[in-house]
C-alpha cells in the first residue's frame, strides 16, 4: 500500500533535478536568467540618463516608486545598439533583478517563455564563448536548435563604476 507522500515524492526528484530560466534575447542570441532571480518583466517608458555613468548604465527608472538601474544587456555583452529604424526607443523591454537591497532593470531585445531545463544538460562555459560573454556566463544548455547561454547575474550587476576626482 503506497501512501500520499510516496506518489508525490516522483514528482519533486523531477523538480529537483530540474533548473528553471526566464528566456530572453540579446543580439539573436537566447539567453537564460534564473528564474529565483527574476522579479518581474515590464516595459520602460521613461529613462532618465546619468551623467558620467558606464556605458552600460542607460539610466534610471521610476518603478511604482522605487528607483531602478536600468543597464543595457547588449552593450553589457559587447553588441552595438540595435539599429535605427527598429523597436521603438520611447518601450524597451526590461527584466527586473533586486541585488543587496537595490533594484535593476536589464534592459533586453525581447522576453520570451520560462523553460525548464534538465540539470543534466547543463555544461559549463565553451572555452570557445566570446571572453566578454564567458565572463557574463555560468554555462550553457545544448537545445535541439540553438544554445541557451545562462547568464551569471551577479556578474552583470558588478559593473566598474568610475572613481571619483
Amino acid at each position: 500500500m503506497t501512501s500520499a507522500s510516496d506518489a508525490i515524492e516522483p514528482g519533486l526528484a523531477a523538480f529537483e533535478d530540474s533548473l528553471d530560466y526566464v528566456t530572453v534575447t540579446v543580439g539573436g542570441q537566447l539567453l537564460g536568467l534564473p528564474i529565483a532571480r527574476v522579479q518581474d518583466v515590464f516595459i520602460a517608458t521613461r529613462i532618465t540618463p546619468v551623467p558620467l555613468a558606464p556605458s552600460e548604465i542607460v539610466g534610471l527608472i521610476n518603478l511604482r516608486g522605487r528607483v531602478v538601474t536600468a543597464i543595457c544587456m547588449r552593450r553589457r555583452m559587447g553588441h552595438a545598439d540595435a539599429a535605427p529604424g527598429g523597436a521603438d526607443k520611447s518601450e524597451l523591454t526590461a527584466v527586473g533583478i533586486d541585488q543587496g537591497g537595490e533594484a535593476f532593470a536589464l534592459i533586453v531585445d525581447t522576453v520570451g517563455e520560462v523553460m525548464r531545463l534538465s540539470r543534466t544538460t547543463f555544461e559549463l562555459v565553451p572555452i570557445h564563448l566570446d571572453r566578454a560573454w564567458a565572463a557574463l556566463a555560468k554555462g550553457v544548455h545544448r537545445l535541439d536548435d540553438r544554445l541557451l547561454v545562462v547568464i551569471d547575474v551577479d556578474a552583470v550587476l558588478n559593473i566598474e563604476l568610475p572613481v571619483a576626482a
